[in-house]
């Protein structure tokens, strides 16, 4: 079965739709490059051609808000066709992946394609937005929808994953990551929740102007805390203590964790059935916007409040 897939993009300052585009279709080292990406483009060349491509899958359309990205996002990695309009997909392709990360946007440019039937994978974060949630939910407890950071598939987590139980009792899990709260934080919360379940009680946030600390309660009387530093140079670091052992690790292999993440929505799209189920998407939301509101309004947040 051949599957085509369209792309949309791009948000400011996210290459997503280079690197999954790429991963997918092969890529022009000198377009890509061109096009501004070269920090892409490293990462990408330091790759053994076996591992770009999935058989039977490419990236056939492309859409930007403008021609010319899009235009130069197919050129750097081979897409053939272009649109000018979201809608102008319908028909056109198997499934979607939007790899914007202004989550702001998400439920607006999706929703008129998973009307239409098609399977769409949004970057994250999902929304922020309960509303837009609800309209969502639906798909994603279908598996028509998938939402992730693909840190979630991280391989640099997969001894971890796998050594959980010998950590004992989980007493402390922190972890810290550049950039804001509301848009790196996810990154985060997806690592650990593919090591273990995230059950939280309640969000409270701390902080200064640069730097946003979120202390998150789990059920089990694990603490979990994200701190979010807005001018750290790359940083994706995880800590875990337990009763009989603690680690610290580093997450930098991007190629291998889109790869992953790219693997698991075409397998959804093939079986037909959620990669993630929906639950665990929608308390990941609900972290952030409990830690939204703990922000604005300068108290702990139950998560009980945040209605799905």
């Amino acid at each position: 079965m051949v599957m085509n897939i369209g792309m949309i993009g791009l948000s400011e300052g996210n290459g997503h739709p280079f690197s999954f585009s790429a991963i997918i279709n092969g890529y022009s080292p000198e377009a890509l490059r061109e096009a501004g990406w070269d920090v892409i483009c490293n990462y990408l060349e330091a790759r053994d051609p076996s591992e770009f491509g999935f058989p039977g899958v490419q990236v056939t359309h492309a859409w930007t808000q403008s021609p010319s990205l899009t235009q130069s996002l197919s050129e750097a990695c081979f897409i053939p066709h272009q649109v000018s309009e979201i809608e102008e997909l319908i028909g056109k392709v198997d499934a979607v992946i939007l790899a914007r990360d202004d989550y702001e946007q998400h439920a607006k440019m999706a929703l008129p394609l998973l009307k239409a039937g098609i399977p769409v994978f949004i970057d994250k974060p999902l929304s922020l937005d309960i509303h837009e949630l609800a309209l969502l939910k639906p798909y994603l407890e279908s598996g028509q929808l998938m939402s992730c950071s693909a840190m979630r598939y991280a391989r640099e987590l997969d001894g971890l994953r796998k050594e959980i139980d010998s950590y004992g009792e989980l007493l402390s899990l922190q972890g810290t990551v550049l950039n804001s709260w509301e848009k790196y934080g996810i990154h985060l919360l997806e690592a650990f929740q593919s090591v273990t379940p995230l059950q939280p009680i309640s969000v409270q946030y701390s902080g200064t102007e640069s730097v946003s600390s979120i202390s998150i309660r789990l059920e089990n009387g694990t603490l979990l805390q994200i701190n979010s530093i807005e001018r750290a140079t790359k940083i994706f670091q995880l800590d875990c203590v337990g009763t009989k052992q603690h680690g610290t690790f580093h997450i930098s292999d991007n190629f291998s964790m889109f790869r992953r993440a790219l693997w698991h929505f075409i397998h959804s799209v093939q079986t037909h059935k959620p990669e993630i189920p929906a639950n665990e998407t929608l308390t990941l939301m609900r972290i952030l916007i409990a830690g939204q509101i703990s922000k604005k309004e300068d108290r702990r947040v139950q998560i009980d409040e945040i209605d799905i």
